[in-house]
């Protein structure tokens, strides 16, 4: 186990159902000197359970974050720490009580380390997506989702890695698409010859979106921001996002093919998408309809999104919150 010391940062926006657990699961770490929240503004009594905690506990600090951004909450977060070591929490995560002290075990140096992206849904729908999130023919095969071992990966689930480094690299950087700021954060830190890695033994939990709508935003949003991706980096970070590119781009251009000649090359892919969603329906422990819909809501959805995101042009990146931030309150 490394003998740096550590703070967790955390980005909030009315989380006041989780922070508790949240806080509590980052001063169960070693090692953790400080746990930094950045409020984005709630409306709810996330900030006043924060103020009331750093009253308890001087390790717990809470910050304004006037750009409201997970991204740039984070890097304000990160600016005003001084731990060795950056160990990054989400508000709407459920936690083992391990987890931050197994992120410290599992850190080396050069590495930035997280675990594998878990879900647990609160609603029959959001529990049919946390099941579609551990099938590859539904979310697809990015081993952050599905490793068993320890391994090296392109991007990873929130995260734990040196806070020189981090900030000497700029942080994380905002998408017009207000994703994907973890796969380029992960991009650049490989770039920079670091390399990234993920954990099974770091258990968290995820709550996905809990109903179509939301789902279905949330992964044009995700398409979107793979395309943001290749307008700034010329390369996509993998090649995964074709699949679910391709299929719109085949369903459009057979759809057209169909009104003025035939339907059978539509009816042919339509097929042969509809026997994926039975074999992703027939995995499924449970909720086998519902998993069905939302594997297919994720592929149009991201698809959608790629294009969506191709056709706007070159994003414009912000970087957000580097500088020292002020506090919201002192306990």
């Amino acid at each position: 186990m490394s003998n740096n010391s550590a703070t967790v940062i955390i980005a909030t926006l009315n989380e006041e159902r989780n922070i508790d657990h949240v806080m509590d699961t980052a001063l169960r770490g070693k090692a953790v000197v400080e746990v930094i929240i950045a409020d984005g503004g709630s409306t709810d009594g996330t900030a006043e359970i924060v103020l009331e905690r750093a009253t308890a506990d001087p390790r717990v600090r809470l910050l304004d974050n006037p750009d409201g951004g997970q991204s740039a909450g984070l890097n304000r977060a990160a600016a005003a720490a001084t731990g060795d070591l950056l160990v990054r929490l989400d508000g709407h995560s459920r936690y083992a009580e391990d987890y931050v002290t197994a992120s410290l075990h599992s850190w080396k140096p050069g590495t930035a380390v997280g675990g594998p992206m878990l879900a647990e849904g609160t609603n029959v729908w959001g529990s049919a997506t946390a099941i579609a999130m551990q099938d590859p023919l539904a979310v697809g095969p990015a081993r952050f989702h599905h490793a068993d071992n320890v391994e090296e990966v392109d991007t990873v689930y929130l995260g734990t890695f040196d806070r020189r480094t981090f900030l000497d690299m700029g942080g994380y950087r905002t998408f017009p698409s207000g994703t994907v700021e973890d796969t380029d954060f992960y991009t650049r830190w490989r770039d920079n010859g670091g390399s990234v890695k993920v954990d099974p033994a770091l258990r968290s939990w995820y709550a996905p979106r809990d109903s179509w709508r939301g789902l279905l935003r949330q992964y044009s949003r995700y398409g979107r921001g793979k395309s943001e991706l290749v307008w700034l980096n010329g390369r996509l970070p993998s090649l995964r996002p074709l699949a679910p590119a391709l299929l719109v781009f085949a369903m459009g251009v057979f759809g057209l093919v169909g009104i003025v000649s035939t339907w059978i090359p539509l009816a042919v892919l339509g097929g042969a998408w509809a026997l994926a969603l039975g074999v992703i329906a027939a995995r499924a422990p449970a909720h086998r309809l519902a998993t069905a819909l939302v594997a297919a809501t994720m592929h149009v959805g991201y698809g959608i999104g790629v294009w969506w995101g191709l056709g706007v042009g070159r994003p414009e990146v912000h970087t957000l919150g580097m500088s020292e931030p002020s506090a919201t309150g002192e306990a």
